[in-house]
Order: C-alpha cells, then structure tokens, then sequence
C-alpha cells in the first residue's frame, strides 16, 4: 500500500504526519488489496482567517475507489472523522459483494 500525504500552500510538521501514518495503516484490515492511500490536507482561508482546517482521502483498490472531505477546527480531529467515514464505506462495499 503506497501512502502519499500532500500539504497545500503549508508545510505540515512530523507529529501531524506520524500521526496521519499511523492511522493510515489500520485501513489495510478492512480491505486486503488496496494499492494506494491519497491524503490531502488544506487550510480554508477566508478573508486572512484561517476558519477550517480540511482533511480528504482518497483510497484506491482494483475496481474500487473510496473518497470523503472533511473539515473542523484541527486536522486531526478533520483526519479521524474522515478516516472512520471511509472505513465505514468499505465495510459497505465489502458487505454488497459477499451478499
């Protein structure tokens, strides 16, 4: 599984990033064949103020492809609820095909 964090018009420091990969890695139990994780992290400006801070994953598997965006106040709180939203889409997907 190939994992790319990408910043936009920021650099994110090392704790948010351990934090992003650490995270990352529990999405392979769920589905076994998935070939790259893409994680976007991006600040909401309006007007000079930073409002939000937006989180986007994009997992790819063969034939599949799962995509959320989420934002809040704190990356990692943007990150965890994005994470579990496309944690459950997976279970979705998996659950159709077996049924």
């Amino acid at each position: 599984m190939n994992v790319n964090i990408q910043t936009v018009r920021f650099a994110a420091d090392s704790k948010l990033l351990d934090f992003i990969n650490r995270k990352i890695e529990k999405v392979k139990q769920f589905h076994d064949r998935i070939t790259h994780v893409d994680v976007y992290l991006k600040l909401d400006n309006v007007v000079h103020t930073i409002k939000d801070k937006i989180v986007e994953i994009r997992v790819s598997a063969p034939r599949h492809e799962f995509f959320v965006k989420q934002s809040s106040k704190s990356f990692e709180e943007s990150f965890d609820t994005a994470l579990n939203a496309v944690v459950n889409q997976i279970k979705r997907k998996k659950e159709r095909s077996f049924a």
